[in-house]
């Protein structure tokens, strides 16, 4: 049985300083509103995006490196080395790395936004380096681990894509000034599977056979499907990447029926560990997992729909949306808003002695308001692409812009005690 306070409270050895993993956290907090307005700033390209410089790719990569790549890699520095009983080897590296990433992100993103190439070289040079110093975090930390093989077959994974990912990353950059690509656009897409599907899919898989258990104080789930569960993923990540790269629709298409089989195992895990699990009311955040779940299932129809042509010019663009905003956005944050309180409550004590309660650290108010903006925001955004309808994408941002902000203050209202180290009575 796997439950929360067992998972963290007995690992405080393996705790790294607060101002490591919750830089990433406020980094990706700030994006998330940034996103929005880009996506406002934007609203009359991004229906039918297609890719090219501009604000439209500026707004998707606030959403993948901003959001989904500084939550991932927050989580994971910390979550990991619990999860596999295996502190970091050093902190200092991801101390570097932050200091390479974030600002990395930044120039890179206004880079785009700004059509700006040497902005987009000097960000995305910068921004290798912290995710491969990260990446090589990753990968001595699971070469030490010795428990939680699926956990740990699912960070392998992640850090291969992640390998392949920057690299593609870099010479898109590179090829926006020198031209040396034979095919930009397939490589484009590629980089969009390794990114979303093979990365932060990988991670988000694997993170759930340990977080879901905890939440609900589960049993881990079924260790036979969930190597079923993996290999069918990993094939699907292998599939569609090759696909992309050599632009075979018939490989494409089998990653999207091998993708639809591995979605499948997986909400079946995940609904054995919530049907078995001694905790029935799990939240707010429970909202926006399962609608998460739901985009997670409807994530190999849309790449099948985008691929065959059958969501129309939109397809593409509506496929993104599923994937990237609808499941890995709308999953990560209802998961940091219960981590986050919990890693908290780690650092800090009452100011009348004892451990702090989770009501102490921030104010939970703000997540009702996120969750309503948020669902409304990816539904209404989804509609405008299908009929492209701009007017109605600017609508949707306006509304993803208030949930985010509400989201920001919420992160923003658990640091004053966290930086003082102590809660009011």
């Amino acid at each position: 049985m796997i439950g929360a306070s067992g998972f963290l409270g007995t690992a405080k050895s393996r705790l790294l300083p607060a101002s490591v993993p919750f830089r990433f956290f406020v980094a990706a907090a700030v994006c998330h509103v940034l996103l929005w307005g880009a996506v406002l700033f934007a609203a009359n390209d991004f229906p039918r995006f297609r890719g090219g410089a501009g604000p439209a790719l500026a707004a998707v990569h606030l959403l993948t490196l901003g959001v989904l790549t500084f939550t991932a890699v927050g989580a994971a520095v910390q979550l990991l080395p619990v999860a596999t009983t295996k502190p970091l080897a050093a902190v200092w590296p991801i101390r570097l790395a932050s200091w390479l990433l974030i600002p990395g992100a930044v120039v890179l993103i206004a880079g785009m936004a700004t059509v700006d190439s040497a902005w987009m070289i000097f960000g995305a040079a910068a921004s290798t380096l912290g995710l491969l110093l990260f990446a090589a975090l990753l990968a001595d930390n699971l070469r030490r681990a010795g428990s939680m093989p699926v956990v740990r077959a699912y960070g392998w994974a992640a850090f291969v894509s992640l390998i392949a990912l920057v690299a593609l990353g870099l010479a898109l950059s590179l090829d926006d000034r020198f031209g040396f690509l034979i095919d930009h656009a397939a490589a484009a897409r590629a980089h969009m599977i390794l990114g979303g599907i093979g990365f932060m899919g990988m991670l988000a898989l694997g993170f759930s056979h340990v977080l879901i258990p905890m939440f609900a104080l589960s049993n881990a789930p079924d260790q036979r499907m969930a190597w079923f569960g993996f290999a069918t993923a990993a094939a699907a990540v292998a599939l569609g990447t090759i696909g992309a790269l050599r632009d075979v629709p018939a490989l494409q298409t089998a990653a999207c029926v091998v993708g639809a089989v591995a979605v499948g195992l997986h909400l079946g895990l995940m609904r054995a560990a919530l049907a078995g699990g001694m905790r029935k009311r799990l939240g707010l955040s429970f909202v926006l997992i399962r609608f998460a779940w739901v985009m997670l299932a409807l994530t190999p129809l849309a790449a099948l729909a985008a691929l065959h042509g059958w969501a129309g010019l939109g397809g593409p663009t509506l496929f993104g949306l599923v994937a990237l905003g609808g499941w890995l956005m709308t999953f990560l944050l209802g998961v940091l808003q219960r981590i986050v309180p919990f890693l908290a409550s780690m650092h800090v004590s009452r100011a009348s002695g004892g451990p702090p309660l989770l009501t102490d650290l921030g104010v939970a108010a703000p997540l009702k308001m996120h969750a309503v903006c948020h669902l409304i925001a990816i539904a209404a955004l989804a509609l405008a692409i299908l009929l492209d309808i701009p007017q109605l994408a600017a609508g949707a941002a306006v509304v993803g812009a208030a949930g985010a902000l509400a989201f920001a203050a919420y992160i923003g209202s658990v640091l004053p005690s966290l930086t003082s180290g102590r809660t009011r009575n």
